[in-house]
């Protein structure tokens, strides 16, 4: 399918050698579509890069360590020629024809950015509750998370600012700013399609404890917890 605009998929990486050359072999259609494809490394320690070759347009060093994606995806926004971007974690799987669903939704619901629905890798009831509820809260909310493959105009994207430079909750800060610049034309597009995310954080820290401590750091930011603070607990682990 060809479409009126082009797109730049951004992808932050960090030791992400176990997706990443599937994620990539995948968008090998939009790139023969004339869409690019960037990829931006945050330092990883594993075989990441090297799986890169030749199959993007591009692959970059960043800032380095957990904290540093919404650095990572504003240096990759900032080399981008589309015009529109679409912010893509390693370990999420667009629909078939994500390209075309995009344009379409925005020109025919006049939004300027949006998200997919998403579900996750598991199919299990209890992880098909949780992509259900993702996507509840994103309706209500108009605010996504990473997991949903955000999208919008560079532009629009660039009149913003970029994502801010939070250690965390970049998607969330991001998406409340779109929401605002955004409230007097039209609610965020949302594609026909699914967009599926892994669920190894949900199978690898226990399904409740990860909705719990999702739960409380959102809490916790809303009543203005710096993210620095939110990030230790995030990651047990950040220095």
């Amino acid at each position: 399918m060809s479409t009126s605009k082009s797109i730049s998929i951004v992808i932050p990486v960090r030791n992400e050698a176990g997706y990443i050359a599937a994620q990539l072999q995948r968008l090998q259609a939009y790139r023969s579509r004339g869409h690019e494809l960037i990829v931006i490394d945050g330092g990883s320690l594993d075989d990441t890069v090297q799986l890169t070759t030749g199959l993007v347009d591009s692959c970059e060093s960043g800032e380095s360590g957990e904290s540093g994606r919404s650095r990572q995806m504003n240096q990759g926004a900032a080399s981008a020629r589309g015009d529109v971007l679409l912010f893509l974690h390693a370990d999420t799987e667009l629909p078939e024809g994500a390209d075309g669903l995009i344009i379409e939704a925005l020109a025919e619901q006049g939004s300027r950015w949006g998200w997919f629905d998403v579900r996750l890798s598991n199919s299990g009831l209890p992880y098909r509750m949780v992509g259900g509820m993702m996507n509840l809260r994103s309706r209500l909310t108009s605010v996504c998370t990473g997991d949903q493959a955000l999208f919008v105009e560079r532009a629009l994207f660039e009149e913003l600012g970029g994502f801010p430079a939070l250690e965390l909750m970049e998607d969330i800060a991001l998406s409340k700013a779109l929401r605002r610049a955004t409230k007097a034309e039209a609610r965020p597009a949302r594609p026909d399609g699914v967009a599926v995310t892994s669920s190894r954080r949900w199978e690898q820290n226990g399904l409740l404890t990860t909705i719990l401590l999702m739960w409380k750091l959102r809490l916790l930011y809303f009543f203005g917890m710096k993210p620095s603070n939110l990030v230790r607990m995030y990651y047990p682990r950040h220095d």
